[in-house]
C-alpha cells in the first residue's frame, strides 16, 4: 500500500497517534504542522517522536498549513487518496471574544474540505467532538440518553466558545459535503486520554498535571465522556474505508465518569502522586458562586451534573474490538506525564 493521506494537526496529541496508526498500517502520511519551525526543528521533533512510538516515519512528509490561511492547501490534498481534518484551535481558558476559535475552527474546515474536493480526494474524515452532540442544553431540555441525531441548538447562547467552534465547524462540513457531493465520515471523540507522544500535555494532559501537583483544591461535579487517544485512532484510520462510516456521525466515548471519579482513579494508577491529587467535591452552590467571578468556570456552568448516555455504537463498530479500560487510559496519561518530568 502507497496511499497518501493527508493529516491536519500532525503535532497534536490526537494527530500524532492518528500518523503512529496510518504509517503501522502501510498509508503514507503527509502531515500538516502550521509552523515547522525555521529550520525544521518542529517537525524532525515530530519524526522523532513519531519514530519513538514505534513507526516507521519512511512514508512520512511534512507540509505548512494554517487554518487561515488559503496558501498551500490545494497542493497539500494533490495527489492524496484521503484527508483526515484533525486540526482544530483549542484553548484551556475561554476567550472573550468566541471568534477567536470559531473562525479558524470553520475556515479551516472549509480550506480542507475544498482542498479536498478540488483534489478528487476519496473520503475526508473529520473529527468533531462528543460537545457537538452532549453539551450546551438546558435543565429543561436534558436528555437522559443521546446519540449521532442529536445537535444542540447554538442559538440558545449556552455553549461555550469551544463548544461553539466544533459546532459550527462539523455543520460546516455536512453543508459543503452535500452541496458539492464529498465524501465524508465524521468521527466525535469525547475527551481524549492517553499516553503522550512527546513533551506537550495538551489539554487533557493539562487537566491532569493540575490534579496531580494538587492545583485543584475542590473537584466539580463534572462528567465526561472519555475515549483512549489509541483507540480513537484506529477509529479514525478505520473510517477512511469503512462502508458503515460513510454520511454519518460516529460518537466514540466509551466511558462516562465525573471529575471526581477520574481524580480518584488517578490516585490509585499514579499512587506515587495520591497525596496531592484532590480528593473533596465541591459543592454545586459554590461552583455557581464561583462562575460569577471566573469566566473558565462560568464557560462550564451549564454541565454541572450532567451526564447523559451516549450512544458510542457506530465508534465501537469502527474500533472492531473492545476499547481500553478507563483506567487503562487514565493511568497511561498519568504515567507518561511523571515519566516527562511534567507532574
Amino acid at each position: 500500500m502507497n496511499d497518501i493521506v493527508l493529516l491536519t494537526g500532525i503535532t497534536g496529541f490526537l494527530g500524532g497517534h492518528i500518523a503512529v496508526e496510518l504509517l503501522n498500517a502501510g498509508y503514507s502520511v503527509r502531515g500538516s504542522l502550521r509552523n515547522p519551525g525555521a529550520n525544521g526543528e518542529r517537525a524532525e521533533a515530530t519524526r522523532k517522536a513519531l519514530e519513538e512510538a514505534g513507526a516507521d516515519t519512511a512514508r512520512l512528509e511534512f507540509v505548512t498549513l494554517d487554518l487561515t490561511e488559503d496558501e498551500g492547501w490545494f497542493d497539500a490534498a494533490h495527489g492524496a487518496r484521503f484527508v483526515i481534518h484533525s486540526a482544530s484551535p483549542f484553548v484551556t481558558t475561554m476567550p472573550k471574544d468566541p471568534d477567536e476559535l470559531v473562525y479558524p475552527a470553520v475556515s479551516g474546515t472549509e480550506r480542507a474540505l475544498g482542498a479536498a474536493r478540488r483534489a478528487g480526494v476519496e473520503r475526508v474524515v473529520l473529527t468533531s467532538s462528543s460537545v457537538a452532540i452532549v453539551n450546551g442544553r438546558g435543565p429543561t431540555s436534558r436528555k437522559n440518553a443521546l446519540g449521532p441525531d442529536d445537535w444542540p441548538n447554538p442559538d440558545e447562547g449556552r455553549l461555550n466558545a469551544y463548544q461553539l467552534s466544533k459546532v459550527l465547524a462539523e455543520r460546516k462540513a455536512w453543508e459543503i459535503a452535500e452541496h458539492d457531493g464529498l465524501a465524508l465520515a465524521v468521527i466525535n471523540p469525547g475527551f481524549i486520554l492517553g499516553p503522550l507522544l512527546d513533551d506537550d500535555p495538551g489539554t487533557s494532559g493539562a487537566l491532569f498535571v493540575r490534579l496531580m501537583k494538587g492545583d485543584v483544591p475542590m473537584l466539580p461535579r463534572l462528567h465526561l465522556h472519555m475515549v483512549d487517544v489509541r483507540d480513537l485512532a484506529r477509529i479514525h484510520v478505520a473510517a477512511l474505508t469503512a462502508p458503515d462510516a460513510l454520511g454519518k456521525r460516529n460518537p466514540a466515548a466509551f466511558f462516562e465518569m465525573d471529575i471526581a471519579g477520574l481524580a480518584a482513579t488517578l490516585a490509585r494508577e499514579v499512587p506515587e502522586r495520591a497525596d496531592r491529587i484532590p480528593k473533596r467535591k465541591a459543592p454545586d452552590f459554590l461552583v455557581r458562586f464561583l462562575a460569577l467571578f471566573d469566566g473558565d468556570i462560568r464557560a462550564n456552568i451549564n454541565e454541572l451534573g450532567y451526564a447523559p448516555a451516549l450512544d458510542s455504537s457506530r465508534g465501537a463498530a469502527l474500533l472492531g474490538r473492545p476499547p481500553r479500560s478507563a483506567d487503562t487510559m487514565i493511568g497511561d496519561m498519568g504515567r507518561s506525564l511523571v515519566a516527562r518530568g511534567l507532574a
